[in-house]
């Protein structure tokens, strides 16, 4: 019972977050809102006893990749985004098509689904096995992901730099020139 209290508290604090993370306005607070649905979904996995999966959630995702996507945000200065009152072709479009969406999956997961109840570490997937898996059999995959992470750093570091900021340093240089100039011929006497 407890478990079950537990799961729906988690899954609550999760939808939640999802929804403030898309009514806020500012990007660094939907990026906090997005903390909270990884660390409840974090504790979704330790419930059901995917204790690896639970550290990774909280070590990769609300960890790294949070303070990589605020550091982002910060580096990009985003203030509040516009309001808008939206495209009618995106709503003609739209809702149609997320009813219609939301019809064929309760439909596939009432009728075509055909799982049934695991029970609580029936799974496989101790902490050691996976770290055979992912250091040995998956490495290139592993290492691949690691790369693009940090081409992904080093595009919003170049996109973030700004031509003002180009132009400053280089009308600085020829006072800084200068001032080197000044300071060495005082060296000289």
């Amino acid at each position: 019972m407890l478990h079950l209290i537990l799961f729906l508290f988690f899954g609550a604090l999760c939808v939640a977050g999802a929804i403030n993370l898309l009514a806020q306005s500012h990007p660094i607070n939907s990026a906090l809102s997005l903390v909270v649905v990884m660390a409840s979904l974090a504790g979704e996995y330790l419930l059901l006893g995917a204790e690896f999966v639970a550290a990774v959630q909280v070590i990769v995702y609300a960890g790294a990749i949070m303070v990589l996507f605020i550091f982002v945000i910060m580096l990009l200065n985003a203030g509040a985004e516009e309001r808008s009152r939206g495209s009618r072709v995106a709503i003609m479009i739209g809702v149609p098509g997320l009813i219609i969406g939301a019809v064929l999956v309760a439909w596939i997961l009432l009728e075509r689904s055909g799982t049934q109840p695991v029970s609580i570490g029936a799974q496989p997937g101790p902490p050691a096995e996976i770290a055979r898996l992912l250091f040995h059999e998956f490495l290139l995959p592993f290492e691949i992901t690691s790369v693009l992470i940090l081409i992904a750093i080093m595009g919003a570091v170049v996109l973030a730099s700004r031509p003002e900021a180009i132009v400053r340093r280089r009308r600085a240089e020829p006072a800084q020139r200068e001032t080197q100039e000044l300071v060495a011929a005082g060296k000289e006497r």
